[in-house]
């Protein structure tokens, strides 16, 4: 009987041994941010285990970090029956709780697991502070209060101090967050996110020259952790959008390192998602659109896939199939929709619309798009930076009634990147529109080009060619004061600028418009200032017939 009782206990031991290897394993696996690796892990052990509720709580936290939050209740609900460490469970009850905005409920989950903690635990408080911050309302002040308690328990291990890390990075407060990060790396240098997370702080700060060079150091010892990968991706990205000169080089290494992450991670539908969502960012539609039906052939049910249908079929001008697929898409009301499905649906409504040649646009296909396009705004007044590009184009095919109704919506934003431009733009376009002839003049729209011409002046007031802009545009309105104001305005800019200035035979053009169009609103009520600037004219250019014959017309 001793013999099997030896035998039983050592069996009992290697059993233990090897849970406890498979739960490292996860955790290395989770980390990594290989999710599928970690899902086959843990689910072998609740299979082979189903007494292990720590293991059930890994799983859920899976499904949580994939967004499957169903999966994510049932897995938690299945671990509180577990023999050993179901409490853990009720952490993720708690976090499935704060998602849901049951603050009270919450903690009343978190408490039930931290009601069964030994006296020397401290785990539950890491997992609890992490609930906090990974909720889709994540509330920093109080993961870092939790992790208070944790720091009571054991003040120097390495997941608290990385805990504290990403606490305090969430909570803004970046020397905290170095000083924590910096101390669970000296705790353990095997723990890789640590140092990795102090590349990304600099990336947060704008410095990706130190960055880059923070991400290099940890990938000379550790090339394969997939993580600084996607770290080195989004660094990359965001660094071309902040050195146009170099964007096409720093979006390939962008791209080129988001490869190396899905190579080291796993390509899962989820992954994939991750994947296409960076591409929408990095603009590499064809790309995207490849993706995008590799994941269809995965699973031709997920919704999300028809968005990126929809997007990369519209960028690669296949309208029809970019309509329907976002039409779809947004139509089913089980799917989260965002402002860019809405944008995209409406460019690709304006496109169908536009004849081949850019010269005619259906209004009614057009009207749909408007209006597409203006509840993305309702949802993200941002995407109004995508909208520039479309009214140009439009404004330079002449199609100025209709570059004018985008430009409009894109002006709306006064923090949008091109704020000054697409003003400029939106008050050409009314101008023109109404300029032709034979076009009954729309003073409304009139009004708003002199208002859009007023807030490029008031962005860049020397931007002088605004000024005969906004005179020709209060031409139009028969406001004579007006008109002659900015006229003057324009006048009194190019001389400022000096001779040089002056003598350019475009600026000469100019003045003579000037000086001719003031002499012209001036003869309706001072006829001796009329006088005057046709003379001007005449100074310029002794021929021009109209100052001469006007001034004969005046005497």
């Amino acid at each position: 009987m001793n013999k099997f009782r030896i035998l039983g206990v050592a069996l009992l031991a290697g059993m233990t041994v090897s849970y406890a290897q498979n739960i490292d394993q996860a955790k290395k696996e989770i980390d990594a941010e290989k999710y599928q690796d970690a899902k086959v892990t843990l689910k072998s052990i609740v299979k082979s285990d189903p007494g292990q509720g720590k293991a059930f709580f890994l799983l859920g936290n899976v499904y949580l970090y994939q967004n499957v939050a169903d999966s994510a209740q049932m897995t938690y609900k299945s671990g509180l029956s577990a023999k050993n460490d179901a409490h853990f469970n009720y952490i993720g009850l708690g976090q499935l709780d704060l998602d849901n905005g049951k603050a009270a409920a919450a903690k009343a989950n978190f408490d039930a697991a931290i009601k069964e903690m030994k006296r020397k635990d401290f785990e539950e408080y890491v997992y609890v502070a992490r609930a906090y911050m990974n909720s889709t309302k994540p509330d920093y002040k109080q993961a870092l209060s939790t992790l208070e308690l944790a720091k009571e328990k054991n003040g120097q291990e390495p997941q608290v101090f990385l805990a504290f890390g990403d606490a305090y990075y969430g909570d803004k407060n970046q020397n905290e967050a170095y000083s924590n990060y910096r101390n669970a790396f000296q705790a353990d240098n095997s723990l890789i996110r640590a140092k990795v997370q102090l590349g990304v702080l600099l990336k947060g700060a704008k410095a990706y020259t130190e960055a880059v060079k923070a991400y290099s150091d940890v990938m000379a010892t550790n090339p394969n952790y997939g993580p600084l990968h996607r770290e080195l991706a989004e660094t990359y990205y965001l660094w071309a959008l902040n050195v146009p000169g170099r964007q096409d080089q720093y979006l390939k290494e962008a791209l080129g390192h988001y490869e190396k992450y899905m190579s080291l991670t796993d390509y899962s539908l989820d992954s994939r998602m991750r994947h296409a969502d960076f591409l929408i960012l990095a603009k590499d539609y064809k790309a995207l659109e490849i993706e995008a039906n590799k994941m269809k052939e995965i699973d031709q049910v997920n919704p999300r896939i028809y968005r990126y249908l929809g997007y990369s079929a519209y960028q690669n001008n296949n309208v029809d199939l970019a309509i329907k697929s976002l039409t779809d898409y947004i139509a089913n009301p089980s799917n989260k929709v965002i402002s860019l499905d809405h944008m995209y649906l409406g460019l690709a409504q304006i496109k169908k619309g536009t004849s081949a040649d850019g010269a005619s646009v259906d209004p009614v296909l057009f009207e749909k798009g408007l209006a597409s396009i203006r509840k993305a705004v309702e949802i993200e007044k941002s995407v109004t930076n995508e909208l520039g590009e479309v009214g140009k184009n439009l404004y330079e095919q002449k199609l100025y009634k209709e570059a004018a109704a985008i430009l409009e919506i894109a002006t709306s934003n006064n923090e949008s990147n091109g704020f000054l431009y697409d003003n400029y733009y939106l008050g050409n376009a009314i101008y023109f529109d109404n300029a032709q002839p034979g076009v009954v003049k729309d003073t409304v729209a009139l009004r708003k080009a002199d208002i859009a011409y007023g807030n490029v002046i008031t962005a860049s007031p020397d931007t002088q060619d605004v000024y005969l802009s906004r005179a020709r545009t209060n031409s139009l309105l028969g406001d004579d004061q007006a008109m002659i104001k900015y006229y003057q305005q324009y006048i009194d800019l190019v001389t400022k600028k000096g001779p040089e200035e002056l003598a350019k035979p475009a600026v000469k053009a100019k003045l003579i418009e000037c000086y001719n169009s003031m002499a012209a609103g001036y003869a309706n009520f001072d006829k001796a200032k009329a006088k005057e600037f046709f003379a001007k004219t005449l100074a310029l250019d002794p021929t021009n017939v109209y100052a001469t014959q006007s001034l004969n017309l005046l005497k």
